[in-house]
């Protein structure tokens, strides 16, 4: 069974230290704007949901890059984006209906969480409340969000034919 990240936003403080670890694993430099992971995400005062990359059993930003250029490993189940054939032009960052995928102007490439290439994510060690843990996927979860995602793809269908 595939593994993800698992979000328990009750525990959530927005402290960020998910997302600085993950820019500086990925990027080399502390910047929460260069994390491939959102933390921005306010529910009320005092109450922050992160947000990461659901690893779509059919992914939106797979579907529409024109250049070949994001990929699903069929055992693994991450959605990875080859540098080399990505050409900057930021449909994939379009097409994300959870806005997961990011396109950075110092690389003219776009940029998503592979969930540190199989080894446990920076952004769950480095967590101090322990909101994010590594685990298998929570299939009830994950079937209620992909319900929500084609009702949105419907109602977009609707609205283009209407």
């Amino acid at each position: 069974m595939q593994k993800l990240i698992r979000v328990e936003p009750a525990k959530c403080i927005g402290c960020k230290s998910c997302e600085l670890a993950c820019s500086f694993k990925h990027r080399n430099e502390f910047a929460p704007s260069k994390s491939r992971i959102v933390n921005e995400v306010f529910l009320e005062e005092a109450k922050f949901i992160t947000v990461t990359c659901m690893q779509c059993d059919d992914p939106w930003c797979l579907k529409a890059c024109p250049k070949g250029a994001i990929a699903k490993d069929a055992a693994s189940g991450v959605v990875t984006v080859d540098e080399l054939k990505c050409v900057g032009c930021r449909t994939c960052v379009s097409a994300c209906p959870f806005g997961m995928i990011k396109y950075l102007p110092e690389t003219h490439k776009a940029d998503k969480c592979n969930l540190c290439s199989g080894d446990v994510p920076e952004c769950v060690i480095f967590c101090p409340t322990h909101c994010l843990t590594f685990s298998e996927e929570d299939t009830p979860l994950r079937e209620k969000v992909l319900r929500f995602v084609n009702t949105m793809k419907e109602g977009q269908t609707e609205v283009a034919n209407g």
